[in-house]
């Protein structure tokens, strides 16, 4: 980024900041502009992987549209859940078939991916996927409001562990994949867990307006950490 000053750039103060806060934020201006060249460069960099592995065409159960109805049930193929499209995105949601509910923090992102599904699905089809029995998945699904997505259990499937989504001791792992459509069938493109190569966090932080909205306060993220239940917050019926 070439150089920069007061005088070449829409102001982001109020009138009356002080020049050492200007300095500092016209600095910072760089920095935010360096990391977005980098986002881009990593994004263009993904696009140039080989081609993935061929899948199975997995089986899941999937119920109506309409949470609040439990019948009938229907077996969709993954290759079906492309519908008109060529890419599929899945994000494997943390919720063991033991569990009563979802993960909190796998429960945050799919809130965040409920507002966006009809933009997203202009562009590509989008489904959550998770081990838990059907029943029990759509439950969650109903009270957290999830009636934009397509909620399918992969319960008595190897997709779970096939994909590394599900570690050997049958512990679930957060994240998200991309796979395409091919007229042999569906490849794999894409895995990003929640966690990195060295088991560092903030994998996906970037799927989700909630961790860069806390980055931008004094204080930054802190150590908060969501929670499926809040107080004064009632649960969707």
């Amino acid at each position: 980024m070439g150089e920069v000053d007061a005088a070449t750039m829409e102001p982001m103060w109020p009138e009356g900041a002080s020049d050492e806060y200007i300095t500092a934020r016209i600095e910072l201006a760089k920095a935010e502009r360096t990391l977005r060249d980098q986002i881009e460069d990593v994004a263009a960099a993904r696009r140039r992987v080989p081609p993935g592995l061929l899948v199975d065409d997995y089986s899941f159960a999937e119920g109506p549209a309409d949470l609040g109805q439990p019948e009938p049930i229907r077996t969709t193929t993954l290759r079906e859940l492309f519908g008109q499209h060529e890419t599929l995105v899945v994000y494997h949601l943390m919720f063991h078939p033991n569990d009563d509910e979802a993960c909190p923090m796998c429960s945050l992102w799919v809130d965040g991916f409920q507002g966006v599904a009809h933009h997203l699905g202009q562009r590509t089809s989008f489904a959550v996927i998770a081990k838990a029995p059907l029943p029990k998945l759509r439950e969650w699904a109903l009270r957290r409001g999830w009636d934009g997505l397509r909620i399918l259990s992969s319960h008595d499937t190897t997709f779970n562990a096939d994909l590394n989504a599900e570690r050997p001791n049958g512990d679930q792992r957060p994240m998200i994949s991309v796979f395409t459509a091919e007229d042999d069938g569906v490849r794999h493109f894409y895995t990003l867990p929640a966690n990195f190569h060295d088991d560092t966090q903030r994998g996906i932080d970037l799927l989700s307006p909630v961790w860069n909205i806390l980055d931008l306060l004094p204080a930054g993220r802190g150590e908060w950490y969501a929670e499926n239940h809040y107080a004064g917050r009632e649960r969707r019926a």
